[in-house]
């Protein structure tokens, strides 16, 4: 893959050459005014999709992405995204990816560690205090080696999009302690290291699909929610629980993907500008969700909510340890937390 994509820029890590042929579009020939380099006369509309709302950051940084497509190719490239799940849930998006009938995806972390097990590597717990040392990671030799991983699927892993760290929000305690979550059932995504965390913190962990949370948290089927603050605000569960308690206690990254072998259709040249157009918008959506963090905070002040802070991590320290060593057993896991831990 690296000499397939030997072309792209280094900046853009291993993913730039990822886009290599994106080309699940139209492709038809246009007038010679206004194209940019590449293969002269093609066109091409990929599609993206992903599951959130068309106010989440992901969302806006998909659009980031085609705007920074349409201005490099001089318009003769575009992306349609499908925002909110509307291609079918992540397992059938990611099929989707592999048999190439979808161009891009930013698929949650959550269910690429179903897949592939090195993805679990984000989910450690209390690794990073805040977004920001989370987004920092997403440059550091491990996290590349992970997106390296996708290619044996046919997939190439292009960067990290992350949407705040998870904190928690509760109808009726804040959390000082993992005793305060013992016997709670809380609502969470179906990543084997997140079930762990909160099975070892004595929670009863809950996977239930995003839709179902509003009316769970509201007639009292689960007592909270594992969440970032982006989507808490965007799903406005501050609506039905009150007590939110800002964790850090794990990072919450989405993972940009492409179909490896229509990327590789792409002249050398229009890889370049895929690849690129990809980094700046993933580069602009990292950003702002640094900012969103805190003004998401202050937003949900407004709204009634009780904010508090988890002021002593130490009282994690031995699920933090447990899942450290459990984890570790996988090489790429136990060095991005070497690469990641005391930062």
């Amino acid at each position: 893959m690296k000499k397939t994509f030997s072309l792209v820029l280094a900046a853009t890590l291993s993913i730039s050459l990822i886009l290599a042929g994106c080309g699940g579009g139209t492709q038809t020939k246009s007038s010679n005014e206004g194209q940019a380099a590449g293969e002269e006369g093609k066109t091409y509309t990929f599609k993206l999709a992903h599951i959130t709302q068309p106010t989440h950051i992901w969302h806006k940084t998909a659009d980031k992405f085609n705007e920074e497509l349409k201005a490099r190719s001089n318009g003769r490239m575009k992306v349609e995204t499908f925002p909110a799940g509307q291609l079918g849930a992540e397992k059938d998006m990611v099929q989707q990816l592999e048999t190439g009938t979808l161009d891009f995806g930013i698929i949650t972390n959550a269910y690429m560690s179903t897949r592939s097990e090195e993805f679990n590597a984000w989910f450690m717990p209390f690794l990073f205090s805040d977004i920001e040392k989370a987004v920092a990671a997403r440059n550091s030799t491990a996290a590349k080696k992970i997106l390296d991983g996708l290619s044996n699927q046919g997939l190439v892993g292009m960067d990290y999009i992350f949407a705040g760290n998870r904190h928690i929000l509760m109808k009726s305690t804040t959390v000082t302690k993992p005793e305060d979550l013992k016997g709670k059932k809380i609502r969470i995504l179906g990543s084997p290291s997140i079930q762990d965390f909160w099975k070892a913190v004595g929670a009863g962990p809950t996977p239930m699909p995003l839709p179902e949370v509003y009316t769970a948290l509201q007639t009292g089927v689960i007592d909270g929610i594992d969440i970032d603050l982006d989507a808490l605000m965007t799903e406005k569960y501050y609506e039905t629980a009150k007590n939110f308690t800002l964790t850090n206690h794990m990072a919450w990254p989405g993972v940009v993907i492409a179909n490896k072998t229509k990327l590789e259709a792409l002249s050398p040249e229009d890889q370049k500008i895929v690849a690129e157009a990809m980094k700046t918008a993933v580069d602009w959506g990292n950003k702002e969700s640094i900012n969103l963090e805190k003004q998401n905070l202050d937003n949900l002040k407004t709204k009634g909510a009780t904010v508090s802070e988890l002021s002593n991590n130490d009282s994690f320290k031995a699920v933090r340890d447990e899942l450290y060593t459990k984890y570790s057993s996988n090489a790429l896991i136990k060095e991005l937390i070497q690469e990641n831990q005391n930062k």
